[in-house]
């Protein structure tokens, strides 16, 4: 299962309609993802490749989703010949027992972390604090909304609702030693961020981080960032373990080259991302575990237009682009992965039983426009589209799309109904329709019934 965020109430609309009134986030929400966005554009526009880049990303990662068992067995082999330890997770309970277990085998009482999504689906942190062991975020973005008690709120910037302001007064109230008069200037706070986290990484024994790929033929986890905390995680602890989705897997190291163009120029907007590091199996004498995360996902690999939502490679560009995103923020879909991407692949994880991930297909206004700047092509309102069918319906609603089927399938029944509906136009309410149909006009006003139908004035006019 993938986690949902304690205490969050209701659906989407609910939640983003708190969301949209706080009129501070969307400020920081719409400088921060107009920002990055523009920034992807100018380097995207740099690349006269790109249309084909994007579709070689997308062909590498079919190709990889097809043949997942294959190259799953091949990584852990190498993985094994490369002295590492490949763990399988077949759900989050699974993932973090391993996890916990591996991390009481050193008799360690705190690790240090990666940015990991994969981490943050399974409540990772929450588990090994039941077990008396302390995670330490070290990504900056990660270490805000740890301090702050928050959720993260986006997939690149998990802080993006907060503005420096806020920033500092979470500095002051929660991170132990923050320099005297500290200001809100950005230099400055991520010096202190710096200061704090030194000691953690000096200190700890321990470090679990994610992967943004895994190279199957050579056994390589690659992680991409840009503060070089990643880099002092990865090489300083005594034992390193690695949580990452099964989808996240590449066969070979020339389909690597593919990625690490796409993604820093549709995340970041950068060229290259400032730390790109790579390992395969135990080096410099360093313990290393790999666990394998389902979590779900053979799930999504089975559901023939849903699946393409394995392709996605945490890039945040859909975030960015969403107009629903930007007014109602990350938190309002209850759930790790936020916005148009995680309208489709939350409800596929976790399926669709509660009230929140029914209401997730329809967090979109189906403009495209995530589609369009996805390095992979995942066509996402196509799959918003198929799980709004799959999504549980009101008997109401149910029985009012089975008598319009019916209608609309006889060409002489729809101008049956036509004509009825001209005649009762005068009954029709002009502002909200009654009973369950309310919900609808809610938001869109009643269209008008016209006093003759098309076809009616069509066959009017030929005779004449």
């Amino acid at each position: 299962m993938s986690a949902t965020f304690l205490g969050m109430p209701g659906n989407f609309p609910k939640n983003s309609q708190k969301a949209v009134q706080d009129s501070q986030l969307r400020y920081n929400l719409r400088k921060a993802t107009h920002t990055i966005r523009g920034k992807r554009a100018g380097v995207v526009g740099e690349l006269p490749d790109w249309a084909e880049l994007r579709a070689a990303g997308k062909a590498i990662k079919d190709h990889t989703l097809r043949n997942l068992d294959r190259y799953l067995v091949q990584l852990e082999r190498a993985v094994q010949d490369a002295g590492g330890t490949v763990h399988w997770a077949r759900d989050a309970a699974e993932a973090n027992r391993i996890v916990t277990g591996l991390v009481k085998a050193t008799g360690e009482r705190e690790v240090v972390k990666v940015k990991s999504m994969a981490t943050q689906e399974i409540e990772l942190n929450q588990a090994l604090a039941a077990e008396g062991i302390t995670a330490y975020e070290t990504d900056l973005a990660e270490l805000i909304v740890q301090l702050g008690d928050d959720f993260p709120s986006h997939i690149l910037v998990p802080a993006i609702h907060r503005n420096r302001s806020e920033i500092r007064e979470i500095f002051l109230e929660k991170m132990p030693k923050t320099p005297e008069g500290l200001t809100d200037d950005p230099p400055a706070l991520a010096e202190a961020a710096r200061l704090h986290l030194r000691e953690r990484f000096l200190r700890s024994k321990v470090a679990i981080s994610g992967a943004n790929f895994m190279v199957a033929e050579t056994g390589t986890l690659v992680v991409l960032e840009s503060e070089g905390n990643g880099r002092m995680c990865l090489t300083l602890p005594e034992t390193l373990i690695s949580v990452v989705g099964i989808e996240k897997l590449l066969p070979t190291w020339r389909d690597l080259e593919v990625f690490l163009q796409l993604l820093p120029r549709s995340s970041t907007g950068e060229r290259m991302n400032p730390y790109t590091s790579m390992w395969t199996g135990a080096v410099e004498g360093q313990d290393f575990h790999l666990v394998l995360l389902d979590n779900g996902r053979t799930g999504v690999l089975a559901d023939e237009v849903g699946r393409q939502a394995l392709r996605c490679i945490r890039c945040s560009a859909c975030l960015n682009v969403c107009p629903v995103y930007e007014r109602a923020g990350g938190h309002a879909y209850g759930s790790v992965y936020p916005g148009p991407i995680g309208a489709i692949l939350t409800p596929q994880l976790r399926g669709m039983g509660s009230e929140l991930d029914a209401s997730l297909p329809y967090a979109s206004s189906l403009c495209g426009a995530c589609y369009d700047v996805c390095p992979v092509a995942i066509d996402i309102p196509e799959v918003l589209v198929d799980l709004r069918a799959k999504a549980p319906h009101a008997a109401a609603e149910k029985a009012g799309m089975k008598v319009a089927g019916w209608i609309l399938d006889d060409h002489r029944r729809l101008a049956a109904a036509q004509r009825l509906a001209s005649k009762a136009r005068a009954l029709v309410p002009k502002k909200r329709l009654p009973g369950p149909l309310s919900a609808w006009t809610d938001t869109r006003d009643v269209p008008e019934i016209p006093e003759e139908s098309f076809r009616d004035w069509w066959e009017r006019n030929e005779r004449a």
